[in-house]
């Protein structure tokens, strides 16, 4: 199986209830084979930070509800002329005025107010998107550590076989006199030192499933074995449509976004500095003729002190700081993907030298030293290096490997696009 990040999001994405029904199907009980679909989906449908920011999501949508609403009107009662002196000593010479009063706002700023609102909801799903393609991304890394891990863990029990087998043989050859007891010795030590490698990796394998397990909130690994093609490594796509998928990366989106959230700030502070008017109907009664009438009025605040210059000057400085902070984004993601690509280019070269000219050559030279040691020619420490030789080399492609992958999985992140054919 691929472990091409992008390709596995999309998949992730396009899951169908049937995976992820599969993995509910195991119940309390462990996954038997764990593939990165699996992980990603459980991770997507259940990770805690995910749930959290979710709701970010939500309060987006209560301000533009919020910033879709008009000024509430005023209902006010005003008593007039009473309990004064003279003939104004009484109730006699009351007026009483029950009027209503509406705000009508000028220079177009409840939808200023909506623009702002549904831009901030706009900023909040791409910064949701970014932090899917974070967890989802932190994933597979998580399952690329388990599987080489596991990798690593089939080596050393080889490794602990080849130093059993090893001391077995020696131990015939001092019996019959062939090799000295301090071979003997020696190889008992790289035996217990196999075995010790076999716990320690154990251990950190067990630690890696632990940490994966904990992306889709899960106490316990749940799972067996991870399985994935460690060596499948697709070819990259050209740096040239690299650099051309980096305007489709969510930190350029958010700071686009952002810019258009300044410009709208902007234009709503600028609305700000129109006064708005209040509107005022009611009637009054004059408790002295039982008469009524009616009351009409329009009141403004009038701008001569305050005309909202400095948050509107506020506001023109944030906009040009989102346009100054965009042009640095993009130079740093584009400098970020190049080296990346650099990166990944060089690591196929070491994955494949390693298993294709490295590995052969360290197995031939072992064959080589095997077959004189058996013959008298080599000595027990030459032909421990040279098994050491070929476990170090083993050992490096599956670290190669593991780091091709989590290379990818990382500029994928960043662009949030595949760069794998």
């Amino acid at each position: 199986m691929s472990l091409s990040f992008a390709r596995k999001y999309l998949a992730c994405l396009g899951v169908s209830t049937c995976l992820i029904g599969a993995v509910h199907a195991q119940g309390s009980g462990a996954i038997q084979s764990l593939t990165l679909p699996q992980a990603l989906a459980l991770a997507k449908e259940r990770n805690p930070s995910l749930a959290v920011s979710a709701f970010e999501i939500q309060a987006g949508e209560a301000r533009r509800v919020q910033a879709n609403l008009r000024p509430n009107p005023e209902l006010s009662l005003e008593l007039e002329d009473f309990a004064g002196s003279g003939g104004f000593n009484n109730t006699a010479s009351l007026q009483t005025t029950l009027s209503l009063s509406q705000a009508v706002e000028l220079g177009g700023k409840r939808k200023r107010r909506i623009d702002v609102a549904v831009l901030g909801g706009e900023i909040a799903a791409i910064e949701q998107q970014a932090r899917e393609l974070d967890v989802l991304a932190d994933v597979t890394r998580r399952f690329v550590e388990v599987v080489s891990m596991q990798e690593q863990l089939a080596l050393a029990r080889s490794a602990a076989v080849l130093a059993e087998k090893t001391v077995v043989v020696l131990a015939e050859r001092v019996q019959a006199a062939r090799s000295p007891q301090a071979e003997l010795t020696r190889a008992q030590i790289a035996q217990t030192r196999a075995r010790i490698a076999v716990r320690e990796m154990e251990s950190s394998l067990l630690s890696a499933s632990y940490e994966l397990a904990a992306l889709w909130g899960g106490t316990e690994p749940g799972f067996q074995t991870a399985q994935a093609d460690l060596y499948a490594l697709p070819p990259a796509i050209s740096l040239l449509e690299l650099q051309q998928s980096i305007e489709r990366t969510p930190q350029i989106q958010r700071c686009a976004t952002d810019a258009r959230l300044r410009e709208a700030q902007w234009q709503l502070e600028r609305a700000h500095a129109k006064p708005n008017f209040n509107l005022n109907l009611g009637v009054r009664r004059f408790e002295a003729t039982s008469d009524t009438a009616l009351v009409a009025g329009v009141s403004m605040p009038l701008p001569l002190g305050n005309r909202n210059r400095g948050a509107i000057e506020e506001s023109r400085i944030r906009r040009e700081q989102s346009t100054a902070e965009e042009r640095a984004a993009r130079i740093r993601i584009q400098a970020t993907a190049s080296a990346l690509h650099q990166c990944i280019a060089s690591g196929r070269v070491r994955v494949e030298i390693l298993r294709n000219e490295a590995i052969p050559l360290a197995r031939a030279a072992l064959e080589q030293t095997q077959y004189g040691y058996e013959r008298g020619r080599f000595s027990y420490l030459e032909l421990a290096a040279a098994q050491q030789e070929l476990l170090a080399m083993q050992s490096a492609a599956i670290d190669a490997a593991a780091e091709y992958h989590k290379l990818t999985a990382e500029i994928e992140r960043l662009i949030g696009a595949a760069v794998v054919r």
